[in-house]
């Protein structure tokens, strides 16, 4: 279950911000017994290069990466913590 709910979180990002890179890593074994993690949502830390964000503050960006996640905030996703970066600063964060 942890590996598909990943991938269609991945998925998500994908479509719905034209990422051009998506990695998400499921931390939720590091939160076992905590309330978000009893209720079924899971612990996400993610990486995502899209040129949505080219002009965008963090918190702009932020607040795209909410919306595409929008169906799995609460149920899949209890927390997310998450890199936005454009093309740009993909390539010379090496």
């Amino acid at each position: 279950m942890s590996e598909e709910r990943r991938n269609r979180i991945e998925q998500e990002l994908r479509e719905r911000l034209t990422a051009i890179h998506v990695d998400v890593i499921d931390e939720s074994h590091l939160h076992a017994g905590h309330a978000g993690a009893r209720d079924g949502g899971g612990h996400f830390r993610a990486v995502v290069v899209s040129s949505c964000f080219e002009g965008r503050t963090p918190v702009q960006r932020q607040r795209l990466v909410y919306e595409a996640l929008e169906d799995a905030m609460g149920s899949d996703i209890h927390a997310l913590s998450m890199r936005t970066l454009t093309p740009e600063q993909w390539t010379r964060s090496g």
